[in-house]
Formats: C-alpha cells, structure tokens, sequence
C-alpha cells in the first residue's frame, strides 16, 4: 500500500490521529524534505526510515518505489506541509502506483486552499484551482486564458512575488475585482485580506509581507 499522508500547515495539532498511526505502522516513509520533516516525525514518536522524494529525484526514485512496493513493504508519502501531490510532488509516484495495480491510499487532511476559499466569503460552490502559476514562460497566457473565468480562482504564491502578481491581477482582471488574500494558515499570525485588488494591494505594501499566501479571486459577472 501507497499511503498519501497529509501534514500540518502550520499547526501541528492539524494532524490526524489517523496520520499519526500510518506513520508509526509504515516500513518505510518519503518526504519532500527530510530536514523539515524531521521535527515533525520527532514531535509524534515517529522513528523510520525517511528518504527524500522530491522535483529533482522523484523520476528516478519511482520504479525503486514500486519494487519496494511489490516486495510488500507499506510506504508513506509525505510532504513539507499539506497533502502531498498538490503544488508539491506525489501525482508522478500515484499514477505510476495504480499503473502497476497496486493500492494507493489518500488520508483527509490539511491543504490550504480549502480554508482560504471557505475563509475568502467568495462564491465556492465552484472553484478554479490554479495553483503555482508559472514562473516566467507561459505566465501571461495562462493569466490572460481567466479573463472571462466565472468561478472563484485560487492561486498559490511566494512572498517575494506576491506584489509582482497582484499587479498581474490587477492588469488582467481589473482593480475594482474582488478578492481574499490569506497567509500563514493555522499559524500564529495568520492574517486575512479581502476587497478589491486595489485594496489588497495597498495593504501588502503597507505592512510586511511574511508567509506563504493564498490568493482568492472572484470570478468573471
């Protein structure tokens, strides 16, 4: 069995008691980033053997993988925080899991565009998840191809580009469009932002920019 185990995005009382257990009866567990997992699997009385399984390495490390698998051994992926496969890596090692016919398994558990959405008070009936947009080539042609989208967007974003892609936000949507920007999800000073994006604009160049953000934009009327 492929276990798919999400983490804490912040705070580590976000993690399931079922998580936990998987991570105690597992062989062996695979984590975006050992240093930062390490903590994390101290803080529970988890002690296995970890291997990094990231961008850089996961195309190699997949059919190793998948013979650990058929050898019967039962592996848990992890990464650095939320559920993995989501802007982070695990659908390559899925998809190549269920070619093989062998059981993957996804637990319930933190990411952080669920809150940010349910948080922003927009429209989220029907929701458009970006992610990451890309970030230099095809950046401007994916924004331009949601001009007219109806349903609330979700984008996720760095500290040292967020201005950059209000900005974006801004020439592609308009300033008077609404939108909910949240950072630091479930940690101490999580903050969130909504109005316009002129207005949210204004705000990030006021105060500090910490954190890493979601952004909630609101459809094309």
């Amino acid at each position: 069995m492929l276990y798919i185990v999400p983490t804490p995005i912040g705070n580590l009382e976000d993690m399931t008691f079922r998580a936990i257990n998987v991570l105690k009866q597992v062989d062996i567990i695979l984590a975006e980033d050992t240093r930062t997992s390490a903590p994390l699997l101290k803080h529970f009385g988890i002690d296995k053997k970890v291997f990094a399984h990231h961008q850089h390495n996961e195309h190699k490390a997949v059919q190793e993988i998948i013979r650990l698998l058929k050898e019967g051994n039962q592996i848990a992926l992890i990464s650095d925080a939320g559920t993995p496969a989501i802007s982070d890596p695990g659908f390559l090692l899925v998809r190549e899991t269920i070619k093989e016919g062998l059981d993957v398994q996804c637990l319930p558990g933190a990411t952080a565009f669920v809150p940010a959405l349910v948080n922003s008070g927009l429209p989220n009936d029907r929701f458009c998840f970006e992610g990451f947009l890309p970030v230099k080539k095809g950046r401007q042609t994916r924004l331009k191809s949601l001009a007219e989208e109806k349903r609330t967007m979700i984008f996720y974003e760095s500290p040292h580009r967020i201005l950059k892609t209000i900005d974006e936000f801004i020439q592609v949507f308009g300033a008077e469009r609404q939108a909910s920007i949240s950072r630091e999800i479930s940690k101490l000073y999580e903050e969130t932002v909504r109005g316009s994006l002129a207005e949210v604009k204004a705000h990030f160049e006021a105060n500090p920019i910490k954190g890493e953000f979601v952004c909630c934009v609101a459809g094309h009327e």
